[in-house]
């Protein structure tokens, strides 16, 4: 069996979560999937074309600080669910370590070239198919300010699947593992 390429793009973001979540369930149910998490980074950060281990890093780093920015001011039943669904993550993420790479990418600050970067980079390495989320801007918010998710749907020759906020239903049989 052929091994099946993807890439998730990781920010940090509600929407990279939701992301990596579905992404989970993929690889969860796709033994032969081979995953790269791609982070993008301002060209004076750190050298270039770092790679690191994924357990040590998803998905920025989870600690008390990441989850409280991805909670924000979310009550204790909601906080209590995020932490569920990281750990199941995390644990479907290091069961399958193997097919799991995390690597650093940088860019200039703009949009254009961070996609630029991402799609140079899912070319170079033969991906099949990259995993993004999005916020879903109105049309005229994405026409005004543009959307990385969306311009890379946009200039990609691969295919692109844009995930948005999961429905409770999803998060409920995820939790479950009837997923």
């Amino acid at each position: 069996m052929n091994d099946f390429k993807v890439l998730l793009y990781s920010d940090g973001s509600h929407q990279a979560f939701s992301a990596a979540v579905y992404t989970a369930t993929l690889l969860k149910n796709m033994p032969n999937m081979r995953l790269t998490v791609v982070q993008v980074h301002e060209h004076d950060e750190v050298a270039k074309d770092t790679e690191y281990s994924w357990i040590n890093t998803w998905p920025v780093s989870p600690t008390s600080e990441w989850m409280k920015h991805v909670l924000d001011d979310s009550d204790t039943e909601t906080t209590n669910e995020y932490h569920k669904i990281l750990t199941k993550t995390n644990e479907i993420f290091s069961k399958n370590a193997r097919n799991v790479a995390h690597q650093d990418l940088y860019a200039n600050a703009e949009i254009a070239d961070t996609v630029n970067v991402i799609l140079a980079y899912a070319k170079k390495n033969s991906f099949e198919l990259i995993v993004m989320g999005t916020r879903g801007l109105s049309s005229l918010k994405g026409l005004i300010f543009g959307s990385l998710a969306h311009t890379v749907l946009n200039k990609s020759a691969i295919p692109v699947l844009l995930i948005k906020k999961l429905p409770q239903t999803f998060i409920e049989s995820y939790l479950s593992g009837t997923v």
